[in-house]
């Protein structure tokens, strides 16, 4: 029974004895294996024959004043194989005394442990790598931060010449109105921003978990995950930055684009509110300004999931068509919403009116909604409710190809 404990401790750890000189007297074939020597090579030699050189001679110092000592010493040591590659063990080397308690020999039992160093100074790369990606993104947004202030200098300034040009209280009133959009795509980007900040809380939190699981393809597929969310994340300020543009000359443009483009900037509070959106998108080219079709189409999105909030509907869809009508593109945004009383039917597109709460709303989106669509575009936008459903419905001249 005693041969068979010394075989099993023998195969399952490296194992080594030295004289109180620290020559090697013996190893075992697990010795062999992992630094390259053969037993012939070994033996008669001092552990130097292993040592990496990155290994200060203070640990040396330290291991040898606690084994003369009597004290059995524990590390974790970097040593060099024969064929110049890296290995790490967990050491422990034991005092052996005569009934005297005079040291006659040293043993020392380790366990390969390379693996987990490796996987372990993997992560913390990974976790540097990552602290960059995070100071160059907050670097970005400062200085889109910056960009949409001058922006906004821009369109305050802008402001003051309509105002100059035209006293027509509506036409004041849309001037201001965008303005007050600004804030409310501001508003737009944290929403934005909030569930992929959580998604990469809980992706760096996997990635230590997987890291301590010594699951290697598990951290490569999460720091892949954590590096797209942050990219991500860098482009929804790009986007929103580009909405705001203030040159903005009138140019042919694809309808269908404009509600394409305004369901993937509000993608996440879409998924966040499990709304269901079906749309029929033809091809169909009008005159106008590209954004701001894209900010009529994100603010009647945004007022259905604020009202499948207010409302408490579970099973929430919207409807989005484009269709050709009497030489007009017409769109139509329909959802389930609960409908609109009749009562306030008739005043939503009025400035200022909102059936919101004042924190969530200011009441001028459907009403900048109706410039955009008239002043801007020569169109139109109605509301029809009917039966828990309401419809938006906007018509814009389709673009003559010999105008």
């Amino acid at each position: 029974m005693l041969k068979q404990y010394k075989d099993a401790i023998e195969k399952s750890n490296i194992i080594s004895k030295t004289d109180v000189a620290g020559i090697i007297t013996f190893v075992n074939d697990e010795f062999c294996k992992i630094s390259g020597y053969t037993r012939s090579e070994l033996l008669g030699q001092n552990h130097n024959i292993i040592r990496h050189p990155d290994v200060p001679e203070s640990t040396f110092k330290l291991l040898w004043e606690t084994i003369k000592s009597k004290q059995t010493y524990k590390n974790t040591a970097k040593n060099l194989a024969k064929d110049g590659s890296v290995f790490y063990v967990n050491t422990t080397i034991i005092p052996i005394l005569d009934k005297d308690e005079n040291i006659v020999e040293f043993v020392a039992i380790r366990y390969d442990v390379t693996r987990e160093v490796f996987y372990k100074e993997e992560l913390l790369r990974r976790e540097v790598e990552l602290k960059e990606l995070n100071a160059t993104l907050e670097k970005r947004v400062q200085e889109k931060t910056k960009e949409l202030e001058k922006l906004n200098a821009t369109l305050h300034s802008k402001v003051k010449k309509e105002i100059a040009k035209n006293e027509e209280k509506r036409q004041v009133m849309f001037w201001q109105s965008r303005l007050a959009s600004l804030g409310e795509m501001l508003a737009n980007i944290a929403h934005q921003w909030r569930q992929p900040l959580t998604e990469l809380n809980l992706t760096v939190f996997s990635i230590k978990k997987a890291a301590f699981n010594d699951d290697k393809d598990e951290v490569q597929k999460l720091y892949g995950e954590s590096k797209n969310i942050i990219q991500n994340m860098s482009k929804t300020i790009d986007d929103f930055t580009n909405f705001f543009k203030p040159d903005k000359d009138k140019e042919s443009f694809n309808v269908s684009d404009s509600v394409r483009e305004a369901i993937r900037l509000l993608e996440k509070l879409i998924t966040t509110e499990m709304i269901s959106i079906k749309t029929d998108l033809p091809e169909m080219k009008v005159l106008g300004i590209s954004n701001e079709l894209t900010q009529v189409i994100i603010n009647l999105i945004k007022n259905s999931s604020d009202a499948f909030v207010q409302n408490s509907i579970l099973i929430r869809e919207i409807n989005i068509t484009v269709k050709e009508e009497d030489g007009y593109a017409l769109i139509e945004l329909q959802d389930n919403a609960g409908g609109i009383k009749q009562k306030n039917a008739y005043k939503v597109f009025e400035p200022y009116f909102t059936t919101k709460h004042t924190s969530q709303g200011t009441g001028l989106g459907l009403f900048m909604s109706k410039m955009i669509c008239e002043k801007g575009m020569h169109g139109s936008l109605d509301v029809k409710s009917k039966k828990n459903i309401t419809t938006f419905s906007i018509r814009i001249p389709i673009e003559n190809s010999s105008d």
